[in-house]
């Protein structure tokens, strides 16, 4: 796939998500919060770096929540039934997306706070 066109190439992740909003209830709850974040800055029209620090801790959840749900697709294509790893595997990447979540909070209190 190498030396495609960007157009092409923009093309795919555009298609990874659609598919991930079309497919992973997670993903659509994190895009709704992730509307309201923007709602909220819209709103309360902050200083640029409130602006740059709730853009990376949304943009950090919806890369972990599209990573985890990429990882949980190959993993039940290639492995369909239940075993310890393919289970560990996926733990480890939802973690992923709690940790990712836990500090989109956490900056997020510190803006309604400062």
């Amino acid at each position: 796939m190498k030396g495609l066109p960007f157009r092409r190439r923009l093309g795919f992740a555009l298609a990874g998500l659609k598919l991930a909003a079309r497919r992973e209830r997670s993903f659509r709850c994190h895009l709704l919060a992730a509307a309201m974040v923007l709602g909220l800055l819209l709103a309360t029209r902050p200083a640029p770096l409130w602006w740059a620090l709730l853009g990376l801790a949304t943009g950090l959840v919806l890369m972990a929540e599209l990573f985890n749900s990429a990882l949980e697709t190959l993993l039940d294509h290639l492995h369909p039934e239940r075993h310890p790893a393919i289970g560990a595997a996926k733990d480890l990447a939802a973690g992923a997306v709690l940790v990712a979540s836990v500090v989109a909070l956490v900056v997020g209190l510190a803006f309604l706070l400062r």
